[in-house]
Parts: structure tokens; C-alpha cells; sequence
């Protein structure tokens, strides 16, 4: 049996924040106490906050790694280690690594053979060096031709959390504005204007051939196989209608309001992109997450492409949005979780895992000052 005692605490609980300490044991939480302990070989947080980890279901942080420039690619190994420590450093304790299945244009990095990291993971699990609990969510583009063969290796993987429904046809959901999908595919991916102009001439009937049974096919898998299925972008209500209907719980990126309060009241999980709310809006001129939280139907965030504006988002909710601390703080820890079928962890309560951040304010922004997982110290 391993115990831990963390004392001198401001812990962050479900409603309010009490100063307290903490009783670790076996990986899990054994007890929850106010006030100081005052037992020898405590160790003493010295008053700083201490979180429930955070939950992160949707991170495209991995690719990073792995294509850090251009056509340029890393071996997985090496850029999973970088991705884990990262992640572990920004009091990140459960991730979903999000693997993008499918690319209409043959030519991006989601156009290839991914399964390379399954083999990768367990091995380094099974080496007791991963810091964070690794899952997978399975990003399906509906309009690629190649989206089920690439998604073929994932398929009955023990690590396989989420799949989510995705089209990133130009001219609606995220792209709603032609002109901010012109950007993003001119300087992300470094097309010409005359190249994108081909490309969303194209689009429609890609989306008419490979997207209504893609969508079909994969809600029906992950029905069948119990896996939890998101959708992504929903931009009008039609669009949150039609993903509840198949089965989603969870209502990522939603870009309108209508959207989220669609969502929202259908018991669905909506899901807001943290660097929306650290930025103060999205880069895609899509709605504002602050805005969805003042609204009452924002649920969880996800960092999306920054881990570290995870953390801070939550703290930024506070003043943005009104929002009390540890409602913040649910949005990137109990929720997700939950959204996510995972409910052994995200709060500090007893019998949940023992997977916490230590948080210390600097100038106003929180610090991930050390990080449990499963009371192991891991940053």
C-alpha cells in the first residue's frame, strides 16, 4: 500500500474551495479534509490550489510533433514522448489524442497510415514512461474516400474513447466564410489561390459521394461497439438535430449559439475550443466560447492546439464569463470527463482517481506547478 498526504491546500471542489488536505492511497483519493493535518512527512502545498487533473478530449497537439514542419516527419516514438511531457506539463492528466482519418485533398498529413502510434503507446505504457493517460478519438472526415481504410487499425483498439463526425467542406460549419478557409488553407497548408479556388469548385461532390455514408457507417460502428460519438462544427440547428439522432452525446466546436442552446437542451455535451476563450474569439470568426458560457450551454473545453490554454481558459472563464472557480474549473476536469464516459476521475472526491494539479497564481494566470496521475508525481 502507497499513501500521500498533501497538505496545506486550497482545494477546488464540485461547489467551493476550502483550505484542507488530501489523502492519496493506491492511486486513488482516500479522504478529503479540511484544514491542515499536522501529520510528520506530509507534504505541504504551502497554500496553493490543488485541481482535479485536467481532461482534455480533443487535442490535435500530437501532429505537431510528429510533422513539426511542413512534410516534414518525426518518428513517432520521439514525438510521442515530447507530446506526453507536454501535456503532463500543463496539469493535463487524461488526454484523448485526437488522429485525423481522412483527407478529400490525398496531399495533408490525416491522408496516411496513423496506426503507427498504437504500437508506440503500448510500449511505453507497458515501460512505465508515459506521464498522462493516453486515449484515442478518432477524427473522421466524412467527404474522404479513404476515411474507413485509415480508420481500420483504431477500430477495436482498447485505447479507442471518442469518434467524431467531421466535413470540412469550405462553405459551411467552420468554413461558413470563404474567405477565413482561404486563409487557413493558403498559409497552413501553402496553397495557391488559384489551387484553393479548384479545390472548393471540387468539394460538393465529394461531400455528395462520401459523406452521408461515411456518417452512417461510422455512427453505426460506434453504436455498435459502444463508443462515444461527437459531433463537429454544428453550425445550425439541423446540424445538432441530425447528430442526435445517430447518437452523439457530445456537440464539439459548436459555431453558432443556436447551435450550443440546440445542443445543450438535447442533453448533449458542448464542447468549446480553450484557445477561442484565452484569444477572446475564434479564429475561424465563428462564436465566441465566452459567449456560449454567459449564455448557461457551455459544458467543457478543450485545448484543441495549445495544452497549456487548457488551464488558463478556465481562469479566464472566471472574468469573462462570471462563472465561479470551480465551475471553471468543472469545464476542463468533471465534464469532459463525463462527456467522455470516463467518470473515475475529474473532481476530488473520495474513490476517484488520484489524478491532480498543483495550480499556483502568477500575476493573475495559473501555473501547473506539479501534476499527479494516479498519485503518481509525473511533472
Amino acid at each position: 500500500m502507497t499513501e500521500l498526504l498533501l497538505d496545506h491546500a486550497r482545494l477546488v471542489l464540485a461547489d467551493e474551495i476550502v483550505d484542507g488536505h488530501l489523502l492519496l492511497r493506491d492511486g486513488r483519493i482516500a479522504a478529503v479534509c479540511e484544514g491542515r493535518s499536522g501529520l510528520p512527512g506530509a507534504l505541504d502545498l504551502g497554500g496553493d490550489l490543488l485541481l482535479p487533473g485536467l481532461v482534455e478530449v480533443h487535442t490535435d497537439n500530437l501532429e505537431r510533433h510528429v510533422m513539426p514542419r511542413p512534410k516534414v516527419l518525426f518518428p513517432m516514438q520521439s514525438a510521442m514522448q515530447s507530446h506526453d511531457a507536454e501535456i503532463a506539463a500543463a496539469g493535463i492528466t487524461t488526454v484523448l489524442d485526437a488522429i485525423g482519418v481522412g483527407d478529400p485533398y490525398g496531399d495533408g498529413f490525416r491522408a496516411h497510415d496513423q496506426s503507427a502510434l498504437l504500437a508506440v503507446l503500448d510500449a511505453l505504457d507497458a515501460a512505465g514512461a508515459l506521464r498522462a493517460d493516453h486515449h484515442i478519438h478518432v477524427r473522421c472526415e466524412l467527404p474522404a474516400s479513404n476515411a474507413r481504410e485509415l480508420f481500420a487499425p483504431f477500430a477495436h483498439h482498447r485505447r479507442l474513447r471518442l469518434i467524431s463526425l467531421m466535413d470540412h467542406t469550405p462553405g459551411q460549419r467552420q468554413w461558413t466564410e470563404i474567405e477565413h478557409a482561404r486563409v487557413y488553407y493558403t498559409g497552413k497548408k501553402g496553397w495557391t489561390d488559384a489551387r484553393f479556388a479548384e479545390e472548393v469548385a471540387i468539394a460538393p461532390e465529394r461531400q455528395r459521394l462520401h459523406a452521408a455514408p461515411n456518417r452512417t457507417w461510422f455512427a453505426d460502428f460506434a453504436r455498435e461497439h459502444d463508443v462515444a460519438l461527437a459531433t463537429h462544427d454544428d453550425t445550425t440547428v439541423a446540424h445538432v438535430d441530425e447528430a442526435h439522432a445517430l447518437g452523439a452525446g457530445m456537440s464539439e466546436f459548436p459555431t453558432t449559439l443556436a447551435a450550443a442552446q440546440r445542443a445543450h437542451g438535447l442533453g448533449m455535451a458542448t464542447v468549446a475550443g480553450a484557445p477561442n476563450v484565452v484569444r477572446g474569439g475564434s479564429h475561424s470568426g465563428n462564436v465566441a466560447a465566452a459567449e456560449l458560457a454567459r449564455a448557461g450551454v457551455l459544458d467543457a473545453l478543450s485545448s484543441d492546439y495549445v495544452p497549456g490554454s487548457l488551464l488558463q481558459a478556465a481562469w479566464r472563464l472566471v472574468g469573462d464569463a462570471g462563472l465561479a472557480l470551480p465551475a471553471a474549473v468543472r469545464c476542463v476536469t468533471r465534464a469532459p470527463a463525463l462527456a467522455c464516459r470516463l467518470p473515475d476521475r475529474g473532481a476530488l472526491a473520495p474513490g476517484l482517481r488520484a489524478d491532480l494539479v498543483r495550480v499556483r497564481e502568477v500575476g493573475g494566470l495559473p501555473v501547473a506547478v506539479e501534476t499527479w496521475v494516479a498519485g503518481r508525481r509525473v511533472a
